[in-house]
C-alpha cells in the first residue's frame, strides 16, 4: 500500500474546453468508457473505509444497521452491496464493496446526515480508505456486528506520522476479519457473538479509530465531495492546477487532503 497523499491520475491526453469544465467524477466516467462499454463500466468494483462516531441518543445500534441496509435497497442501482459494519459503544468502522455509482450515493448520505444535525445516526465522519478497480469482493455478503467490548481510556494522542501505521492497522485487521468470515456461510445480516469470541485480537482498538476521526489530514464527505466535483480547471494564484488527490489508480489508498 502506497502512503501519503493520495495522488490524482495525470492524463497524457490534452484538455479540451469540454473535458476543462468537467467534474474529477465525470472525467473519471469519461476515461472508462473509452475503455470499455456503458455496461462494463457500471460493474467496475470499488471499495469504501470510513468512520464516524455514533449518535448519542441512538437506543438500539442495531437499528443503524438496519438504516444502512433499507438505504442500499433504495439506491435501486442494481447492484450488489458487501461489506461489514462494524458497531462500537461510540465508534463505527464500515467497509463497502459496490459500484462506484453506489458507493457516491453512500457519500452523499453521510454529507446529508451532517444537515439533521442531533437527528443524525452518525457524526462526524471521515474517509480511510478507496480502492478504486478491485479485483474480488473480500466480503460474501454486507452485515453489520455490534461489539460487546469495554469502554477505553481515550485520553492518548497520537503524532500525526502515526496515522498511516494506524490505517494499515486498521486495513490488516478488516482483510483478516474477511478472512475469517468465510469460514462460515452465509446467514444472518447480523453476525452472531461468537464470530468474534473466537478472534478477538482483530477489534480494531477503539483508540485507533477515535484518532482516525480526529485526523485532519482524513477527509469528511463534503470535503471528498468538494475535491470530486470541482472542475479541473480551477487555478491557483500561481497559475498552476491544484493537485487534488481524489482520484487513484487500482489498490488500496488512503483518503487524505
Amino acid at each position: 500500500m502506497e502512503t501519503g497523499k493520495v495522488r490524482a491520475q495525470s492524463w497524457k491526453s490534452e484538455p479540451t474546453p469540454e473535458k476543462m469544465e468537467t467534474s474529477f467524477f465525470h472525467q473519471l466516467l469519461n476515461k472508462r468508457m473509452v475503455l470499455s462499454a456503458r455496461d462494463d463500466v457500471k460493474s467496475l468494483l470499488h471499495r469504501l473505509i470510513f468512520v464516524s462516531k455514533i449518535s448519542p441518543d441512538l437506543a438500539d445500534k442495531r437499528d443503524l444497521g438496519e438504516y444502512w441496509e433499507q438505504q442500499f435497497q433504495r439506491y435501486n442501482q442494481g447492484e450488489n452491496v458487501t461489506g461489514l459494519l462494524l458497531l462500537y459503544p461510540a465508534y463505527t468502522v464500515h467497509c463497502l464493496e459496490s459500484s462506484g455509482d453506489v458507493l457516491y450515493c453512500v457519500i452523499r448520505d453521510l454529507q446529508r446526515m451532517k444537515k439533521q444535525g442531533d437527528r443524525a445516526l452518525v457524526l462526524d465522519p471521515k474517509i480511510v480508505v478507496t480502492s478504486h478497480n478491485i479485483s474480488s469482493r473480500l466480503f460474501s455478503q454486507w452485515s453489520y456486528k455490534v461489539l460487546d467490548v469495554p469502554g477505553q481510556y481515550l485520553g492518548d494522542k497520537f503524532s500525526e506520522e502515526a496515522t498511516d501505521g494506524i490505517i494499515t492497522e486498521c486495513l490488516t485487521k478488516i482483510l483478516k476479519i474477511g478472512k475469517h468470515l468465510t469460514k462460515y456461510p452465509k446467514g444472518s445480516k447480523n453476525i452472531p457473538d461468537s464470530v468474534f469470541e473466537k478472534v478477538p485480537e482483530l477489534t480494531i482498538p477503539q483508540t485507533s479509530i477515535l484518532h482516525l476521526l480526529q485526523c485532519k489530514d482524513l477527509l469528511t464527505p463534503e470535503q471528498f465531495l468538494k475535491m470530486y466535483d470541482s472542475p479541473l480547471n480551477v487555478m491557483l494564484d500561481s497559475g498552476k492546477c491544484p493537485n487534488h488527490g481524489i482520484v487513484s489508480p487500482p489498490g488500496i489508498e488512503p483518503c487524505m487532503a
